[in-house]
């Protein structure tokens, strides 16, 4: 099972928080070479200061794969960390984590400059 990591960063509008959502999404899946079908679950977290809608909403709809599980909860609120970010964890049963390829697009690349 691999566990592939990202983040990128949105406005609080439904409007941007979504189609970042879905950004981030599609680009992990491009990268890793994956079928919506290869995905069992998909956890997002967002700092307190995006509040407008939930991230896993535009990308339910985007995949239409109603076997995928989304769930999205708020990220810790440490001061000095990176602010309007959307980070996520997608659950695929069909890579193993040294395969995993990670994706920190635009301002959240300095979240792990490592990757």
């Amino acid at each position: 099972m691999g566990v592939i990591r990202g983040a990128i960063c949105a406005q609080n509008t439904t409007e941007d928080i979504s189609a970042q959502a879905v950004v981030l999404v599609s680009e992990i899946l491009s990268r890793n070479k994956l079928q919506k079908d290869d995905v069992q679950a998909i956890i997002f977290t967002c700092t307190a200061d995006l509040d407008a809608c939930y991230p896993a909403a535009a990308v339910r709809e985007w995949l239409d794969n109603p076997q995928i599980a989304y769930m999205c909860a708020q990220e810790m609120n440490v001061e000095g960390s990176l602010d309007h970010c959307i980070r996520v964890c997608v659950i695929s049963d069909v890579l193993n984590q040294k395969e995993c390829k990670h994706c920190y697009l635009g301002k959240a690349a300095v979240l792990r400059s490592d990757l």
